[in-house]
């Protein structure tokens, strides 16, 4: 049996599993697709699109954005924030404001089992490998190998990411 906080806001046009939850001012837009017995924290967003495995947990004030592909046993930090545009601008160069069509997104995977350390940001055309980690307050700039653990600004590799 599913939870859904009555502050969230969950479009009619997603589709959840079942036994998820999704706890207090969530936004899950239109076309997401979350997979059974997940757990999305309070202030999440869920962008257009997003498709989230089963056993997933979202800690509060993450954002995930169009485009991002998360697999089954994912686990990603409060405050990380899975991003999809590598040149954001909110006008064209002649000062008209930008509509959706204007916007070019990159694909951002998260990988079976892997873990983004709270505080994170994953850039968009990345890719987070089997298993593998980002420590806190990394800023992930190039794809992630599986099981390896990356730290740092830019993030570098760390040797193996923990095994729990």
């Amino acid at each position: 049996m599913s939870h859904i906080h009555e502050t969230a806001i969950v479009s009619s046009d997603a589709t959840l599993g079942e036994g998820v939850s999704i706890w207090h001012h969530t936004v899950v837009r239109e076309n997401v697709k979350i997979g059974d017995n997940c757990v999305i924290g309070g202030n999440v967003y869920l962008d257009e699109g997003v498709v989230i495995g089963n056993n997933v947990k979202i800690q509060n004030n993450a954002c995930v954005y169009r485009k991002a592909i998360i697999e089954d046993g994912v686990f990603i930090g409060p405050g990380a924030m899975i991003i999809n545009d590598k040149v954001p601008r909110a006008v064209t160069p002649d000062g008209k404001l930008k509509d959706a069509d204007e916007w070019e997104c990159g694909t951002v995977t998260v990988k079976r089992g892997a873990a983004i350390g709270a505080g994170s940001i994953i850039l968009p055309d990345i890719t987070i490998g089997e298993r593998a980690m980002t420590g806190a307050g990394a800023v992930v700039t190039k794809d992630v190998a599986d099981k390896m653990l990356v730290v740092g600004n830019p993030a570098k590799e760390h040797g193996n990411a923990p095994d729990a």
